[in-house]
């Protein structure tokens, strides 16, 4: 850091001892050797993506269907000793719509990064 970059303001928040134990771990989990540094990256790198209501919960429908499915299939093998070709399609066909509303919030999630680091031109700050 050069002295136009010294840093010589104090940020001060007030926080519950949950959050506190939410930073920490998240601290903790980031690899970063300094609470400042790991700090400041989550403000001027950090982004926040809210996803629709409606997608997550479509989201999970299309789990909760599969996972059904894949149960019913795997009952009827071991009752009949047999996966007829329906079975595997239909697996396909559930595994497809996943990708495809998994593959809509992957986008969502590249598509802020890139928003957030082209407009603030920052990158990670780090200590090491």
């Amino acid at each position: 850091m050069n002295e136009s970059e010294k840093r010589d303001k104090w940020l001060k928040i007030r926080i519950s001892e949950q959050e506190k134990e939410v930073i920490d771990r998240k601290f903790e989990n980031s690899g970063m050797k300094n609470l400042s540094d790991f700090i400041r990256a989550m403000i001027f790198v950090g982004v926040i993506v809210k996803f629709s209501d409606d997608d997550r919960k479509q989201l999970l429908r299309d789990f909760s269907a599969m996972s059904n499915n894949i149960n019913q299939i795997a009952r009827r093998a071991n009752a009949k000793g047999k996966v007829y070709p329906e079975d595997i399609a239909q697996i396909r066909e559930g595994q497809q719509k996943l990708w495809q509303l998994l593959n809509c919030f992957l986008s969502q999630l590249q598509n802020a990064r890139r928003s957030a680091t082209l407009q603030t031109g920052a990158r990670p700050i780090t200590a090491d």
